[in-house]
């Protein structure tokens, strides 16, 4: 079997340089100027078109948030508190209001949902409503909204406040102060 020139061009005849793995013959040719030139400007050419016609990197934050929200619902439907727990900052400074009782740190708001709702009974289907979102900063949000739970003998619902904060991992709860309905 003769070796193919593929890359034919005026003058230059490849060279065999060395074998490669199972022994076929591996050829070099020594590029041209042009060649030389042209090939990494064209590479960053399509670099460049390649990056600028690629998703955006990154969305709004109201969307972000809309985000963190759908999965904390669903998480919360699967019967993962911890899975809920994800949309808090895990911060000893985060912030939870209810009951008329302040608890700070991730540890301690965690604790106190799996106190409160120890099992699939207690926990129901949660459902967000009215979900309005306000950034006050490229950084910072506030989310008014309204929660309730489907449980078999009662559908407990309120009304919560959020202040999200965009953290490294992502927009985070850093201040939730939730408030139940006396109907």
């Amino acid at each position: 079997m003769k070796p193919v020139n593929v890359f034919p061009s005026s003058g230059n005849f490849p060279q065999c340089s060395s074998f490669g793995p199972q022994g076929l013959v591996v050829y070099r040719r020594s590029l041209s100027l042009q060649t030389r030139v042209t090939l990494p400007i064209t590479c960053c050419i399509l670099a460049a078109t390649a990056i600028c016609a690629g998703p955006q990197q990154s969305t709004s934050p109201v969307a972000e948030i809309q985000s963190v929200l759908r999965a904390q619902q669903d998480a919360w439907n699967r019967g993962d508190v911890d899975g809920f727990m994800n949309g808090y900052a895990r911060s000893p400074s985060t912030v939870f209001v209810a009951d008329d009782e302040v608890r700070r740190g991730w540890e301690t708001v965690r604790e106190r949902y799996r106190q409160k709702y120890s099992d699939r009974t207690k926990m129901g289907a949660l459902a967000f409503s009215d979900v309005e979102i306000k950034p006050l900063s490229p950084d910072a949000a506030v989310v008014l909204g309204r929660w309730r739970l489907a449980r078999a003998n009662d559908e407990p619902h309120g009304r919560f406040t959020l202040i999200f904060r965009r953290m490294p991992e992502g927009w985070r709860i850093v201040h939730d102060h939730t408030s139940a309905a006396k109907d």
